[in-house]
């Protein structure tokens, strides 16, 4: 399955080279755009979001019907989702496409990488029943259940987490809570982050060639664990 949006931070791409879910159940607890749980998307899937307007995305993209998706606007220059007669997901489910990898739904179009219009439109709609049986929990991370599932974690980054909005930047997360968060969590655990970060031990997962600049993105799993009660 394609993504639905894209959005900065994004895994959808390197989720190919995580470890495949062992447990039926996948809960992302920073969701962002669910790259991971995309690709497994036959799994029953918990998303957690902190950020109302990509929880309420989220909420719009799980109950709405192809009909609707198809019958939403294209943008022209200059043109605002405000002005449309929408629900705020259905705008920021527009925003996220005509300007992507952004940390926050958009309102104008992007002069490059405009990715909205009917193609765009009928791929969303024709992949809604395929997420029908996921689950949108508004709220912190610590919101997510206590349970035992696959875990991917991929939160505002330490160092780069700083465009997110809504409260949701790396400088508002205690690291040192989150990591031994993680670290409690029942199941399959993966934490991602770029190379820097000090708050889990991580080790090199895979280098990273983005438009601008280069970078190294970092991995903590507890693979030992997991091994022994799957």
């Amino acid at each position: 399955m394609n993504p639905f949006f894209s959005y900065f931070g994004s895994k959808h791409r390197l989720s190919r080279r995580y470890d495949e879910p062992r447990f039926d159940t996948i809960i992302e607890p920073f969701a962002g755009s669910a790259g991971y749980a995309t690709r497994h998307w036959r799994k029953q899937v918990i998303l957690v979001e902190k950020n109302p307007r990509m929880a309420a995305c989220w909420r719009y993209l799980i109950s709405a019907s192809p009909r609707e998706i198809l019958s939403l606007p294209d943008v022209a220059e200059g043109q605002s989702t405000d002005e449309f007669d929408l629900c705020q997901g259905a705008r920021d489910l527009i925003g996220l496409n005509i300007h992507p990898a952004v940390g926050r739904p958009p309102k104008h179009s992007s002069t490059w990488g405009h990715d909205w219009g009917r193609a765009m439109r009928a791929r969303i709609a024709a992949q809604l029943m395929r997420i029908r049986h996921w689950q949108i929990i508004e709220g912190d991370y610590t919101l997510a259940p206590d349970i035992e599932a696959t875990w991917h974690i991929d939160p505002p980054y330490q160092v780069a987490g700083y465009q997110y909005g809504n409260g949701c930047q790396s400088k508002h997360l205690d690291f040192a809570a989150l990591g031994a968060w993680c670290m409690s969590r029942r199941g399959q655990v993966m934490v991602c982050e770029s190379q820097g970060a000090d708050w889990l031990p991580f080790r090199p997962f895979s280098a990273i060639n983005g438009a601008h600049r280069a970078s190294v993105e970092v991995i903590w799993t507890n693979d030992a664990e997991t091994q022994a009660t799957a």
